[in-house]
């Protein structure tokens, strides 16, 4: 990128981090990307309500349209970066490296303004990754629009700064979380049996939940305890109610049904022998990630053309991603940028996007856009 360019970008990330919003909160932000699209590239950028799209028309090509896709939502984490832009949100932080994605994607649109294009390019503009709720619903741009390829990265430590990393196939699992909510009765503290005490079931489906891990599955299956919740602290009173929550991963998603359907039936078990009456929450839903093979084939063309370090990822990420419903759609791939092998984590305090990756995610998107389309379903 030029550095007048570059230079806007960066500036832009730089408001985005000071100016953090939670999922389904992102007004702010979605306001401030569209307007920044209208004031320096010749995309024309449709409002959704909580999302938005830009998308700029090829005067003629024979290629269905490709899709790029950013998330734009923070995270309820207090920021100790220090950087001089920090989060002015307190409790609340780009943790994630989402300012980045988007402003990656707002470069793109800078670096293909007033240029002929071979083929429509949309930009999509996601809310509420974070939690699941934003993918599913910006999807369905793909089959509206008739868009054959879609692409995204993500920012990445532990991996050397600027090195492209992939994987073949499965990149990111399938999670969810479960809470099990069970109802009984208080009682005196020194009469429990006069009440339902939910505490023991609680007990017996956190042992039930580590039984079921150590069975032999077809791949990954993982399930984390979040939180725990019984009664209160009046020690005059026995427990009449309490919660369980766990996040529930799996690299196939009938796995991680299968799981959550056996941790249903064990508390409708549970809730029997103790009589206790259950219920159920399901929170932040991602589907299984899968990269398309000729689309992650263009990808590492495009970085070969770059000269970019090409990693290749042997073990998934664990962490989930809704790209997944992207790529339900049609064929897709996501890459990962190193942030650097020392670099502060994800989700952490410390955390912020690192600068020098939006202009190569940016070139990145170009070389992409630049490899032949796929054939047409």
């Amino acid at each position: 990128m030029e550095k007048t360019a570059l230079d806007a970008i960066l500036q832009l990330r730089h408001e985005l981090h000071h100016h953090p919003e939670l999922s389904l909160q992102e007004k702010w932000t979605k306001k401030h990307l569209m307007e920044f699209i209208q004031g320096h590239t010749d995309f024309e950028v449709v409002d959704r309500g909580a999302w938005f799209y830009a998308v700029k028309y090829a005067e003629k090509s024979a290629d269905s349209p490709i899709a790029f896709r950013a998330d734009f939502d923070a995270l309820p984490i207090r920021e100790a970066s220090g950087v001089p832009y920090a989060s002015a949100c307190d409790g609340k932080s780009h943790a994630c490296g989402h300012d980045g994605h988007s402003a990656a994607l707002c470069g793109l649109a800078m670096e293909l303004s007033h240029k002929p294009l071979q083929r429509d390019v949309y930009l999509i503009f996601q809310y509420g990754e974070e939690i699941g709720a934003g993918g599913k619903v910006c999807a369905q741009l793909i089959p509206e629009k008739g868009i054959s390829e879609v692409y995204a990265f993500h920012n990445l430590s532990g991996y050397p700064q600027g090195a492209i990393v992939i994987r073949e196939g499965l990149t990111q699992p399938a999670s969810k979380g479960l809470t099990i909510r069970l109802e009984g009765r208080t009682s005196h503290a020194s009469d429990p049996e006069q009440g339902n005490n939910p505490s023991l079931a609680i007990a017996e489906l956190v042992v039930e939940l580590h039984d079921l891990l150590r069975q032999p599955h077809e791949g990954m299956v993982l399930g984390t305890v979040v939180n725990i919740e019984v009664g209160t602290k009046d020690f005059g009173v026995s427990a009449g109610s309490g919660e369980l929550s766990m996040t529930l991963r799996a690299e196939q998603e009938k796995e991680l049904e299968e799981l959550e359907q056996a941790l249903r039936d064990k508390a409708a078990e549970f809730s029997k022998e103790y009589g206790l009456k259950a219920s159920f929450t399901i929170s932040d839903p991602f589907p299984e990630t899968r990269n398309n093979h000729e689309c992650l084939e263009k990808v590492r063309r495009a970085a070969a053309s770059l000269g970019n370090t090409v990693i290749e990822m042997q073990d998934l990420w664990r962490a989930s991603e809704d790209f997944g419903c992207y790529t339900k759609q049609c064929p897709g791939a996501i890459f990962y940028l190193g942030n650097g092998e020392d670099y502060a984590p994800l989700h952490t305090s410390r955390y912020d996007f690192n600068d020098r990756n939006v202009s190569r995610a940016v070139d990145m998107f170009l070389e992409i856009l630049k490899k032949p389309a796929l054939p047409n379903p």
